[in-house]
């Protein structure tokens, strides 16, 4: 398998996407470190089904947005492992409002958990893989970042910064080779999208082409291909799985 002897971190890997990636990576052999904030028995039913397939896991408590946490996260893995070939950063969450209602705990939340991880962790791995002069770091976005959405300025700005923030960094290490990309997500089936009214998710899926909201696993099978060796001359991309809503 191609992703045997490689070792990824996937934050916010417990549930939905995050999850779905780190099984998928771990169906091909991976082996998957991943960060949880509160659920340790999610975290203990991940590690017992990744290893159920025959590939290794660790877990960490670990807040994506602290600086420390990510470093010495990441250390570890390191230290346990020897490498990290591959990093998702996925960690996100929402605190939808509108600006005027936006209190500011909702958007610092927001730009820490989402934006601020994506620099801790790429921060804390990309000195290692420069000097093992191979990697791949893929950063889980939003078409929220792409199109904008009502009642979300924090969330979509996060995930925008998320965009920039790939290109730049893939410009930086590519001759380091090291590829840097991203996946826009559209309306995914996650805890995120289910508390939304149901009225609103019908007007939503009226608006996507393909008439459905994707799967966590529609997601992770575009992530898995974007870190495998048939996307190494792929860098600075935004590959939306959206079902065509943000064209």
């Amino acid at each position: 398998m191609e992703f045997k002897d490689k070792v990824a971190i996937v934050t916010g890997g417990t549930r939905g996407i995050g999850r779905a990636i780190a099984v998928e990576l771990a169906k091909n052999g991976c082996t998957i470190a991943f960060n949880y904030n509160k659920s340790t028995e999610a975290s203990d039913l991940l590690m017992k089904e990744i290893e159920s397939m025959g590939a290794k896991a660790t877990s960490f408590q670990v807040d994506a947005a602290s600086f420390d946490g990510a470093k010495n996260m990441v250390k570890e893995v390191i230290n346990k492992f020897g490498r990290v070939n591959f990093l998702v950063n996925n960690a996100g969450i929402t605190r939808d409002k509108l600006l005027a209602l936006m209190g500011e705990n909702d958007w610092d939340d927001v730009i820490n958990t989402n934006l601020k991880s994506v620099y801790n962790f790429s921060k804390s791995v990309i000195t290692h893989m420069i000097k093992q002069k191979s990697g791949s770091i893929l950063n889980i976005t939003s078409v929220s970042g792409i199109i904008g959405m009502a009642g979300q300025v924090n969330y979509s700005s996060s995930k925008a910064g998320m965009i920039g923030f790939t290109k730049a960094l893939a410009k930086e290490v590519g001759k380091a080779n090291i590829t840097v990309n991203a996946i826009a997500c559209g309306f995914i089936e996650t805890d995120m999208t289910a508390v939304l009214p149901q009225e609103y998710k019908e007007k939503m899926v009226d608006m996507i082409p393909a008439r459905r909201f994707g799967k966590p696993e529609d997601v992770a099978r575009a992530a898995v291909f974007l870190l495998s060796d048939n996307a190494k001359y792929i860098t600075g991309h935004v590959m939306s799985v959206d079902g065509g809503l943000a064209m």
